[in-house]
């Protein structure tokens, strides 16, 4: 339910008693390339009143370099330490767990720099062509250099026995343009001509919230999460005990939250973040 005047309060008082903000981008703060002014203001507002904020996308076609650069133009003033993406949790699963394991990626090149750069020893170069080698695992994400090769090679693997993970489960990227198919599309491309269903990273998996712990030094209990969907951003917060706010400027419908299950709703939903605004500040 949309909030009315009698949990305002209620909603006002536990948004003020979180420390570190976490911020979805695409549909949450901004749509493709154009800022939610009231989001940008909101922002502000929270680092002058001396709480953290953490920009977490699961949108890993581009690198944290990308988003820094991004948010800045796009008047948010970020911080290199406020930027993470699925890609980072994917890298670091790769190098902490997986170390010396040859790697495909269905990816883009930013992606593909994001991971060479972190040591992991890739088999493919930056569009795709394979080096020879057998892969030991395939990595799929949000690729908008996507190819047919690329497909057929990562298939190929996969039913030669590479373990098959995934950056994030979205299935579609909205822009200001409309939703365009993003990793969980092609996920699900993969799956149905392997029968291998991949281990994901990003939101709501808990190698993404142990990394923002990681980061911040912030415990759950402190955070709060913003974000326009039940599957990635609120099951972040509800499977893992951090507070979750809705907003309805991406790709969730006031029906979607209606028609999900009490395990799936949100803590707070609001239309947008200018109410999350009026809510703490006035």
């Amino acid at each position: 339910m949309m909030l009315t005047e009698k949990n305002k309060a209620e909603a006002g008082a536990l948004l003020c008693s979180k420390k570190l903000f976490i911020f979805d981008m695409d549909g949450t703060i901004y749509l493709g390339g154009k800022p939610f002014d009231f989001a940008v203001r909101y922002i502000n507002r929270l680092r002058e009143s001396g709480r953290r904020v953490l920009f977490f996308t699961n949108n890993a076609s581009h690198d944290p370099v990308f988003y820094l650069e991004k948010l800045s133009r796009l008047g948010f003033s970020p911080t290199p330490e406020e930027i993470c993406t699925s890609g980072n949790v994917t890298a670091a699963f790769l190098t902490r767990k997986r170390a010396g394991k040859r790697v495909y990626l269905v990816g883009t090149r930013e992606l593909y720099r994001q991971f060479a750069a972190a040591g992991v020893d890739m088999v493919n170069d930056e569009d795709g062509h394979p080096d020879g080698r057998e892969a030991d695992i395939v990595v799929t994400s949000f690729d908008t250099s996507l190819t047919y090769e690329k497909l057929r090679v990562g298939c190929d693997f996969i039913r030669h026995g590479a373990e098959y993970l995934s950056t994030h489960p979205d299935f579609n990227c909205p822009t200001e343009d409309g939703f365009i198919p993003d990793s969980g599309a092609i996920a699900a491309l993969v799956t149905a001509s392997t029968g291998k269903v991949p281990t994901y990273f990003g939101k709501p998996y808990p190698e993404t919230v142990e990394m923002i712990a990681e980061i911040t030094g912030e415990t759950k209990e402190n955070m709060l999460i913003f974000g326009d969907r039940l599957y990635t951003d609120i099951a972040t917060g509800k499977r893992h005990g951090i507070t979750a706010a809705l907003v309805l400027t991406g790709e969730t419908l006031l029906s979607d939250v209606e028609a999900a299950s009490d395990a799936e709703k949100p803590d707070i939903l609001l239309p947008s973040l200018a109410e999350a605004e009026t809510l703490m500040f006035g």
